[in-house]
């Protein structure tokens, strides 16, 4: 390095100012020789000086450079063994062949060296076998961010331990908003008097109270059933690993003095506004009573909801007057609009048909257009005499359309009704919810996640026995001139009677009023059961998946279909009806292949295992005591496996939605 600095310096600029001073001195010699003479010497002197000039800034240089170069080496080797970063080099084999003193402070022993990468994390060498640049690892209590040079068999790990406590104690103080409401408060108040009302108030009051300054919640009431709840997200972890205890109090206080009062929450949580949080709580509040309340409801920024609750079955609380103002409302949507699409969902049960039916004859009353939307392609045999039936009718056939006849005559103008579902990928023709921006919905199953976007109407009552039923009580109140025939009526009555399991299932006071108004305007029971009658090859069908079913756990039973054994949904859903009429039987599920190449099961329980949880799980639904789910990409054993997990889990964990 000292040559080069010495070239670069001598032959630059001072040899070229040498060079013409010889030059210039030759003249001089020339000329004046004495004066030459003096300006040799001169010349030599400085000559002579520059030498010992650029000597002596390469020697301070290399003495530098050298200062620096052991500064620099020592720096490196105090950083190595000094600096809070532990640092490992490892073998082929993945032991270690090196570690910085840093790293003893996270191990027993006196050193690391010679262990494997697995006593430190077992998810080191996992990682470096997929190649993977960082990882996080749990070392002696401490979080360690790893970075791996794998071309170098070397590991960096940085102690983040204060940072994710930071980052875990900002994600655990996020404030969560709950909306809290009294279910079926005003209804059972109505006939109180104040002293029995003060009464109720102050005792759900002081449980909620207790409950709030246990778990740190602030509370605050704003009606006489509604309660607005603050709380932190490490609150709200807590409370859903008890699974909302606070439901079961409440319920079990009120029951023992008769007064079924039950409660629901809506809560809202995520790194969002207030007024945002808001409206996420008010929406699960919304979906919880939906589907029938007695749980709760939270949905995070994203629209994911988690259940908890749901453990009773939705009490009977409409009213007549909801009845009628939704029917009202019916009305003026059907003649505002062009024309009127109903339809139901796929693979349609007579609840289904029934109810398409009902809404078909309100459109008629007003004076519109009405078709029904039915694959012919998709009809199960267990509706199949109700559909041969309607086919004798020809005035009442022309009304049914297919998917593609519908797609072909929807306009923006039309009014689509979807019947006995909520979820859009259920309905006979999806595409059809696109075509238009009105839509109405009514359905008596509970409010899953996945429902049918901005709705026009929404007339929904978990407690209702069927669609068929409700949609009887809208035609109540339309115009006079409304008339049902035998066939119409009785394929309404047929729905109620197949989804209550002939009135034993599900039935409340305003059911047997629906029928006794379907039976006046001509329903024929007779006809019902010819309707219900089946072939006596799916009667021994039936039998031998009734023959296969074993005792899983106590009072649960599982049937499983033979592989490639289809079975039709109604066929297994009566398969698991009668399983539950079975000494000792409290919930029943069989599982078969169907031909859609789909896994299907069917549950039923008597009302102590909540089977719409269970099959929520499953990407399924229902109600408490009737749910089912389909499933795809996957085998009847597997099937019957994660079922198995799913009330194992039921039954160990709670019951959770």
């Amino acid at each position: 390095m000292a040559n080069v600095k010495k070239t670069s310096a001598m032959s630059g600029h001072l040899w070229v100012i040498y060079f013409l001073s010889v030059i210039l001195l030759a003249f001089i010699w020339y000329y004046q020789w004495m004066f030459g003479l003096v300006m040799t010497l001169l010349l030599i002197g400085s000559i002579f000086y520059s030498i010992r000039t650029e000597q002596q800034v390469i020697n301070d240089t290399e003495e530098y450079i050298s200062t620096l170069s052991y500064r620099v080496k020592k720096v490196g080797e105090e950083a190595l063994l000094e600096m809070p970063i532990g640092i490992i080099l490892y073998s082929d084999n993945y032991k270690v062949e090196w570690a910085n003193p840093y790293m003893n402070k996270f191990v027993d022993g006196d050193t690391v060296v010679g262990s494997s990468l697995n006593e430190l994390s077992e998810k080191l060498i996992p990682n470096i076998k997929e190649n993977k640049d960082e990882a996080w690892i749990n070392l002696g209590g401490n979080q360690m961010q790893t970075i791996m040079k794998q071309e170098d068999r070397l590991l960096y790990l940085f102690d983040r331990t204060k940072q994710t406590e930071v980052e875990s104690r900002y994600r655990n103080e996020q404030s969560v908003l709950a909306v809290i409401f009294l279910d079926n408060y005003e209804e059972l108040t109505q006939g109180m008097d104040d002293t029995s009302k003060s009464r109720i108030n102050s005792q759900v009051t002081s449980i909620l109270n207790k409950w709030a300054d246990e778990h740190g919640i602030y509370l605050k009431r704003t009606s006489q059933e509604r309660f607005v709840a603050v709380m932190t997200k490490e609150i709200l972890a807590g409370l859903e690993k008890t699974k909302f205890e606070i439901l079961d109090e409440v319920r079990e206080l009120i029951t023992d003095q008769n007064m079924p009062l039950t409660l629901s929450f809506g809560i809202g949580v995520g790194p969002i506004t207030l007024p945002e949080m808001g409206d996420l709580a008010q929406s699960s509040l919304d979906l919880a009573l939906g589907r029938g309340g007695d749980q709760v409801a939270i949905k995070d920024e994203t629209g994911k909801v988690r259940f908890y609750g749901g453990k009773t079955n939705p009490m009977e609380k409409r009213t007549r007057v909801r009845a009628r103002v939704i029917s009202h409302a019916m009305k003026d949507l059907v003649q505002s609009s062009e024309k009127v699409l109903v339809m139901g969902h796929k693979s349609p049960d007579m609840d289904s048909v029934g109810a398409a039916i009902g809404i078909l004859k309100i459109a008629q009353a007003n004076q519109k257009e009405a078709s029904i939307v039915v694959d012919p392609e998709d009809v199960d045999t267990g509706v199949q005499r109700m559909m041969d039936e309607i086919k004798k009718d020809e005035e009442l056939w022309d009304y049914f359309i297919s998917p593609d006849e519908a797609l072909e005559t929807v306009t923006n103008e039309t009014l689509i009704v979807v019947v006995d579902t909520h979820k859009p990928k259920m309905v006979a023709e999806e595409k059809l919810l696109n075509k238009t921006e009105h839509v109405v919905v009514i359905d008596h199953h509970r409010r899953a996640e996945d429902f049918i976007a901005d709705p026009t109407l929404v007339y929904m009552e978990p407690y209702a026995s069927s669609t068929a039923e409700l949609v009887t009580e809208l035609l109540e109140y339309q115009p006079k001139k409304l008339k049902l025939s035998m066939l119409e009526a009785t394929s309404l009555l047929a729905g109620i009677i197949v989804d209550t399991k002939s009135f034993t299932l599900r039935t409340g006071s305003r059911t047997f009023d629906a029928a006794s108004y379907l039976r006046g305007k001509g329903a024929d029971t007779v006809l019902v059961q010819k309707f219900l009658k089946e072939d006596l090859d799916i009667y021994v069908r039936r039998s031998r998946l009734i023959e296969q079913a074993e005792i899983y756990r106590d009072g649960v039973a599982i049937s499983a279909a033979e592989k490639g054994d289809i079975f039709g949904p109604v066929v297994i859903a009566q398969a698991a009806d009668t399983l539950l009429t079975m000494s000792g039987i409290e919930a029943s599920f069989v599982i078969s292949d169907r031909k859609d190449g789909q896994v299907g099961i069917s549950a039923r329980s008597l009302g102590d295992v909540n089977v719409q949880v269970i099959m929520e799980q499953m990407n399924g639904g229902g109600h408490l005591t009737n749910a089912a789910t389909q499933l795809e990409d996957t085998t009847i054993e597997d099937a019957k496996a994660l079922l198995q997990d799913i009330i194992d889990e039921y039954f160990e964990g709670g019951e959770e939605e």
